[in-house]
């Protein structure tokens, strides 16, 4: 059972990427799913949510109308369509599946800069 993230990089201020977090040994479909960042000496940070079945999402006031969370449960995969990044994005982000006591990545790291 596992979650494992990937799309990070490294990208200029303004540009955009695109995160992927596939599960593996049970299925996405019943769960909550979420994407989290911590960046250096701060505390882990919620940045997007979506229900089980997409329909509901929610997203830190921060990343608000420039990120987009998205999943295809068939595929068993959660996204994150990151866009007009900034120097304040970078951050190891984090996938995070409601199941249980939870279930979480390794991280992908992001880095915004010129």
């Amino acid at each position: 059972v596992q979650v494992v993230e990937s799309g990070g990089g490294l990208v200029q201020p303004g540009g955009s990427l695109n995160l992927s977090c596939v599960a593996s040994g049970f299925a996405l479909s019943r769960y909550e799913m979420r994407w989290y960042r911590q960046a250096p000496g701060k505390e882990r940070e919620l940045v997007a949510s979506i229900s089980s079945r997409g329909g509901i999402r929610n997203y830190a006031d921060s990343v608000k109308g420039r990120f987009t969370i998205s999943r295809d449960n068939v595929k068993n995969t959660m996204y994150l369509e990151m866009n007009s990044l900034k120097p304040e994005d970078t951050a190891v982000y984090y996938c995070y599946v409601r199941r249980l006591a939870g279930v979480w990545g390794q991280g992908t790291q992001v880095t915004v800069s010129s």
